[in-house]
């Protein structure tokens, strides 16, 4: 967003105007200032401890307090004060503190709004508790609903996102932590009410703070893992020029047939993974015979086909990987055992296995290369199904063609700069580098 579109500009412009609305009338000096004081400096606080444990955005049960305990304006008025002040990496940082302000103000505003019109601050003072529960789940949907609503504008407007995909999946994804967050903002307003009193209430946000630290945590440790992935990645790329891309657009791939099998996202990761690390034995393999012309001698092909060894052996220690190591070892196993390097044939080959070496075969005929323009997507398809059930899993095969019906294809840009158009499928294994496919014992095995 650093060259920010004039329509964007006047979007955030919009949602800044409605958040001054919401501002108005201001709370009741004796009432709710000395309460919107400190809830506003405890959510100040928890951003910036938010931001240097890289987990901004985490805060939102003082949010929800606010909202359960004061007057719609009091409530949107706790959160201004932290979202300007809260840091911003990327540029233009005044705009970008604006939007993230007129935002929550909006969001917490109308759960307030909510939760006042449903009796909650009655509930709430008189900590009854199963009555409470309903119009606080009501106005954590609504702020759920309402930050939905305004980030896909935001992602149609200054992202550039197609309307039809703008808003998809927000809403499901902001509900399970916007219920976690709701419940503690509940027992903080709660508490606040008891005769315990404020300091009862911010108790409640010890734990949650162990928890997040713990998380971000594992962040940190999962972001270095990707980091060491990454590097071993450009390696590959450096080392085999004519693959530049290759593995990228390979865990793209993998990712969308998992998920078109209704894989879990934990397992739609680990596959993405093993897509992108399926060639990285190839730093094993002697940089003359990557990058030679002509056909390979019958040596020089048992050398390379050693790669998914090497491979193998380079991740066997990354322990998170899981399942996506045995995909490094077996991605050139044929479903009729004529493959290497074990000769496994059917369900033998791991599952993971046989999602890489579909999208590994469909890359790899998709792709311009510089020996080769790259095949139609409709014609790579069509041999992608010729060779099911002898070199590849026909399950696999017809999750690829589904998800490329439903999403299509949209890769990386190759070695030599074209962009690649549609997958496709593999073939017969060619004698020389001229018609390549990744399953082959030929030129190269991308």
């Amino acid at each position: 967003m650093e060259a920010v579109p004039p329509r964007a500009r006047v979007y955030v412009a919009c949602v800044v105007l409605g958040a001054l609305c919401c501002l108005l009338p201001l709370p009741n000096p004796r009432a709710s200032w000395w309460a919107v004081l400190l809830l506003a400096v405890l959510y100040g606080v928890c951003e910036r401890v938010g931001a240097r444990w890289r987990f901004a955005g985490t805060f939102y049960p003082v949010l929800l307090a606010g909202a359960f305990l004061l007057s719609p304006p009091a409530a949107a008025l706790v959160a201004l004060p932290g979202a300007l002040l809260s840091p911003v990496e990327q540029r233009p940082r005044l705009l970008r503190r604006l939007w993230r302000s007129a935002q929550l103000v909006v969001a917490v505003w109308a759960a307030a709004r909510v939760h006042r019109a449903l009796g909650g601050r009655d509930a709430v003072d008189a900590a009854d508790f199963p009555y409470a529960l309903a119009p606080a789940g009501a106005a954590v949907l609504t702020f759920c609903l309402v930050l939905t609503v305004l980030d896909g504008g935001i992602l149609a407007f200054a992202e550039k996102v197609p309307a039809r995909r703008a808003w998809r999946g927000l809403f499901v994804r902001s509900l399970p932590p916007g219920v976690v967050h709701g419940l503690a903002g509940l027992m903080m307003a709660v508490l606040w009410r008891s005769r315990y009193g404020p300091v009862a209430a911010l108790l409640v946000l010890l734990p949650m703070c162990v928890s997040w630290w713990v998380f971000a945590q594992y962040h940190r440790e999962r972001t270095a893992h990707q980091a060491t992935i990454r590097a071993l990645v450009q390696a590959v790329d450096i080392k085999d020029g004519y693959t530049r891309g290759h593995s990228e657009r390979v865990g793209q791939a993998s990712m969308m047939i998992a998920r078109e099998l209704g894989m879990d996202e934990g397992r739609v990761e680990v596959l993405r993974f093993a897509g992108i690390l399926h060639d990285v034995g190839k730093l094993g393999v002697p940089t003359r015979l990557l990058r030679k012309d002509g056909p390979l001698t019958a040596e020089e092909r048992r050398v390379i086909e050693l790669h998914p060894e090497y491979g193998h052996e380079m991740v066997r220690g990354i322990s998170f990987l899981g399942e996506a190591r045995a995909a490094v070892l077996h991605h050139h196993e044929r479903l009729d055992g004529s493959g290497y390097p074990y000769g496994l044939a059917g369900a033998q080959i791991p599952e993971s296995a046989r999602v890489v070496a579909v999208a590994d075969a469909f890359d790899a005929m998709t792709s311009t290369r510089a020996y080769r323009r790259a095949r139609p997507v409709a014609v790579a398809l069509e041999e992608l199904e010729r060779c099911a059930g002898a070199q590849f899993d026909p399950v696999m095969v017809r999750a690829l063609v589904g998800a490329l019906r439903r999403y299509g294809w949209h890769p990386a840009v190759t070695a030599d700069g074209v962009p690649s158009p549609c997958p496709a499928p593999p073939h017969s294994p060619p004698s020389s580098r001229a018609g390549g496919h990744p399953n082959s014992v030929g030129r190269r095995a991308p």
